[in-house]
């Protein structure tokens, strides 16, 4: 999620999280990250709760779906194990310091025969090749900025960074450092944009009607990524395979040539 003001989490996770082994098969650890600030500036550092049980069953994901989180920026995944085994250290999202701020990487899919050269201070601490693809785009991140530089600095780079990875399979994956959340269409994303007037909506993974306008107020603008639509009665937006976004405030600021 990212969003113009701090907005409500609870209803998104709460269905998403129900994708972890209760309607579907990605049952194998489950991850949260998001931004807080006590005002209406994106705050620098994140709160992580990750679980190698499934989101579905997961104490810690019954705590948070009850949990009033109020965020700009929110990365969340539901975890299906090709590289890597089912561990703690092997869930996403992934977190890193960068220039002063928290960096939150998910990823969804699989890299084939991806051994990238990591010469830097980020090395990964699980065995995903999720993980290790994340190292890389921060120690490349770093090499190309002296200072730090703006999200329209940050996206360019970014932009000529992830076909690099991308030709060794699929990587759709979600970044955020709290500014902005950068998200890339490998074979399968889908975004839908909220702002009032807000409706009531339907949750595809649980049979819950709520209305929107009861969780944000006038002013509030959010966007959702997902892999699939969390709801039956929204317009989702489906991303071409290759599309590269770049969402603040709420809103999609333009393609990225990737």
């Amino acid at each position: 999620m990212n969003s113009r003001l701090p907005a409500s989490l609870t209803l998104s996770f709460s269905g998403f999280s129900q994708r972890g082994g209760c309607t579907d098969h990605h049952s194998d650890g489950w991850g949260i990250a998001f931004f807080e600030s006590d005002g209406l500036t994106p705050g620098r550092a994140a709160r992580h709760f990750v679980d190698k049980e499934s989101a579905a069953t997961s104490p810690i994901a019954q705590m948070l779906r009850t949990y009033p989180i109020k965020s700009h920026n929110v990365v969340a995944h539901v975890r299906k194990a090709t590289v890597g085994a089912v561990t703690l250290e092997n869930c996403h999202p992934f977190v890193r310091e960068l220039w002063g701020r928290y960096w939150v990487f998910a990823h969804n899919g699989d890299l084939k025969n991806y051994a990238p050269t990591l010469h830097g201070s980020f090395r990964p601490v699980g065995s995903t090749d999720s993980e290790l693809a994340f190292c890389w785009l921060m120690q490349e991140m770093a090499k190309s900025h002296a200072g730090v530089p703006s999200v329209e600095e940050l996206s360019q780079t970014l932009a000529e960074l992830v076909p690099q990875i991308s030709k060794y399979g699929i990587f759709n994956f979600l970044l955020s450092n709290g500014q902005a959340l950068w998200a890339h269409a490998s074979t399968r994303l889908h975004y839908v944009l909220r702002q009032h007037p807000f409706t009531q909506v339907h949750l595809k993974d649980k049979d819950v009607d709520v209305d929107l306008a009861d969780l944000n107020g006038p002013h509030d603008r959010l966007a959702i990524v997902v892999t699939e639509p969390l709801t039956t009665n929204e317009n989702w937006h489906a991303m071409a395979p290759g599309e590269f976004q770049v969402f603040v405030d709420g809103v999609p600021t333009g393609c990225v040539s990737a």
